[in-house]
């Protein structure tokens, strides 16, 4: 029988970062990935202060560092009619006092490659998780098809479901999250950089009535988010040819033709339906959930990756223990979403005030100057360092638990670039 301590469904960042925590503790670990690689476009890639940290504290900061990135130290949006600054990340307490924006999948491989290390660790690529085992009115473990598309089943004390907004694990457990409204979907999409483009910054945002967008620089592109309203997805491609989001683009970012051309057809144009949620309870027996198969964030503030990591530390700081001592109950995993709970909610609510404060009214044509709560944040430097503090650090932010840490092999970057 195939058997492993722990089974960890999904490679992104809660996956890979708990099972790297949980091998260091000797905790025997499976990750079930259904992918072959991470290679894939329009995931996250803002890595916040607390987890720049905390890379730092398990002895990685000096090859994160050498991850190609950029680095955002002060967050400004032009909305409305008016340039602000949102949050100001040189004002937060620390020496890790801006986002480092990573590609993820360079991220995670940093991740896995250190995990790998460790003896007890066991990553499974192009593995798809089909089910559950169930055994006594607990869940025994996974059932999934390998990378030849055969049936297997592995079976664990405990199942960590990491696979995301639309997780499996959880569906099949009968998990059901508590789903809010939200006024948008977004189209992703590249855009390359023109030659003489050297100033764009690390982000750009632009919210004005009926035509907003986001833009992270990826070196030589910018990977874009265009936002629309929820549900308009086949409404706005049957009636609108491709050159039109071209023309709006344009007219956010002032990009050349020849750059914007890039979209040709809307199959360059990746729907990504936003949608926010909270599961009442994380867990059942033998199974829990954390990231966004816990708690499903909606885009605004790129904070997805961030919390991801934080639960999974708090995931591995706590069981890894009842998981050595083959001891971990129900109580266990209500500890990790009691730990972690407020943090989620918190970030949630803070995004719903940015929906209802920005986004809706750009979407409905009413943005006609920046909201006062922006305007107060842009002309009191202390606000804009609180909400960089809130959106960096966050509530509860984790500390790697002792038996994870390393030394340090070189500090994580500082940043420097506004």
């Amino acid at each position: 029988m195939d058997k492993t301590t722990c089974c960890i469904v999904g490679g992104g960042p809660a996956g890979t970062m708990t099972g790297l925590l949980l091998a260091r503790a000797g905790v025997e670990v499976t990750v079930l990935e259904k992918h072959s690689d991470f290679l894939r476009d329009f995931r996250g890639d803002t890595v916040h202060p607390s987890t720049i940290r905390l890379i730092d504290e398990l002895g990685l900061g000096a090859a994160f560092a050498e991850l190609p990135r950029s680095e955002l130290t002060r967050m400004r949006m032009y909305a409305g009619d008016r340039m602000v600054v949102a949050a100001d990340l040189t004002r937060i307490p620390g020496r890790y006092r801006h986002i480092a924006m990573v590609p993820q999948w360079d991220f995670l491989d940093l991740l896995t490659r250190s995990a790998a290390e460790e003896p007890t660790f066991t990553l499974r690529m192009r593995s798809t998780v089909t089910g559950l085992i169930d055994e006594a009115n607990r869940v025994a473990g996974v059932r999934y098809l390998d990378a030849d598309g055969n049936e297997q089943t592995l079976h664990a004390d405990l199942v960590i479901a990491c696979d995301g907004r639309d997780s499996v694990v959880r569906e099949a457990a009968g998990l059901r999250q508590r789903m809010e409204d939200v006024p948008m979907d977004m189209w992703f999409f590249r855009i390359p950089k023109a030659v003489d483009d050297t100033d764009g910054g690390a982000v750009q945002a632009r919210f004005t009535n009926g035509n907003s967008a986001v833009a992270i620089d990826r070196g030589d592109y910018y990977q874009t988010g265009y936002i629309i309203e929820k549900g308009c997805d086949a409404q706005l491609r049957d009636a609108h040819d491709v050159a039109w989001l071209r023309d709006r683009i344009t007219e956010l970012f002032g990009w050349p033709a020849e750059s914007t051309a890039a979209i040709q057809t809307w199959d360059d144009v990746v729907l990504l339906e936003v949608t926010v949620g909270m599961l009442e309870r994380w867990y059942v027996p033998g199974l829990l959930c954390i990231g966004d198969a816990a708690h499903t964030m909606s885009p605004v503030g790129g904070v997805g990756v961030n919390l991801a990591v934080q639960d999974a530390v708090a995931a591995a700081r706590i069981l890894a223990q009842p998981l050595l001592d083959g001891t971990v109950q129900t109580a266990d995993l209500d500890k990790v979403q009691r730990r972690r709970r407020l943090p989620a909610s918190f970030t949630q609510r803070s995004q719903r005030g940015e929906h209802d404060m920005l986004i809706a009214p750009a979407l409905r044509g009413t943005l006609h100057t920046a909201p006062l709560p922006l305007r107060l944040v842009d002309s009191v430097p202390a606000l804009a360092g609180l909400t960089a503090y809130l959106g960096g650090i966050g509530l509860r932010p984790e500390r790697a638990p002792e038996f994870a840490r390393r030394p340090r092999s070189g500090a994580a970057s500082t940043g420097t670039t506004a």
